[in-house]
């Protein structure tokens, strides 16, 4: 299944947050969204979450979800949103509970999807026993369980420290060369866009519209050790974005 967002406009009253998105997001990709702060980023993937409805425009779904698909769009979010009575286990079973699935069936998908994030050690853990790396990994694996056909990612990284953040690009990283999955990534990090992003979108500042396409051809499972060759392509990116990230941050915040 592939993604087409057609002329996508949305504001929130008088503000216009987005401004005549049009964009195509291959599967089988990781696409990485980048601007300045306040440029809409998380309202367009809530627009193609179906979160909200865009005032003017369409989010068109070309193609067919996975056969085994329980929710095509599924939301990675930067606060985990686990819950801390519930075992590792249980919040990744929690998704699965009223799809009408046997005991047997939830028990595979659940031993499935603990062990490809490497988790299964971890079973019987509580979130508050837990790192942040290692709930955002649960996460994932809750994602996961329910075979989507994207994976939606709010800056899934940015609430980590910066070691944490490193080990959690890696694994993202082995996991995509392992299952090819696809992805919009929401994140304000250039160089993380370039490490994880087969293409990077850079919006404007608001109302944000598409200002460039970058494609980063070097393979994403050869880029480890390569910071060099991916240098250029942040700096472009901090090229395009720098004045109106500046601009952004001297504005006044409405109550």
């Amino acid at each position: 299944m592939e993604l087409r967002l057609d002329r996508l406009h949305h504001g929130y009253g008088p503000v216009e947050v987005l401004r005549d998105i049009d964009l195509d997001i291959p599967a089988g990709r990781i696409v990485c969204i980048v601007g300045p702060s306040g440029c809409g980023k998380s309202t367009l993937l809530r627009l193609i979450g179906g979160l909200e409805l865009p005032d003017r425009g369409s989010v068109i779904q070309i193609g067919e979800a996975p056969p085994d698909s329980l929710n095509p769009l599924t939301y990675i979010f930067q606060d985990f949103a686990l819950l801390p009575w519930r075992t590792v286990e249980g919040n990744v079973r929690l998704v699965l509970e009223d799809h009408g699935f046997a005991s047997e069936k939830c028990e595979q998908i659940v031993d499935d999807v603990l062990s490809r994030t490497r988790l299964s050690e971890f079973r019987d853990a509580f979130p508050r026993q837990l790192s942040g790396g290692m709930k955002q990994r649960v996460a994932i694996a809750r994602a996961l369980s329910v075979s989507p056909a994207f994976l939606l990612m709010d800056e899934p990284l940015s609430s980590l420290d910066a070691q944490t953040h490193e080990l959690l690009m890696d694994d993202l990283i082995d996991l995509w060369t392992r299952e090819r999955f696809s992805a919009v990534y929401i994140t304000h990090n250039l160089q993380e866009a370039v490490r994880l992003g087969h293409r990077v979108v850079v919006l404007s500042r608001r109302p944000g519209t598409v200002r460039e396409i970058l494609e980063i051809d070097l393979p994403l499972e050869a880029r480890e050790g390569r910071a060099a060759e991916l240098e250029p392509h942040r700096r472009h990116l901090w090229r395009l974005i720098r004045d109106e990230a500046q601009a952004a941050e001297m504005e006044l915040v409405d109550d």
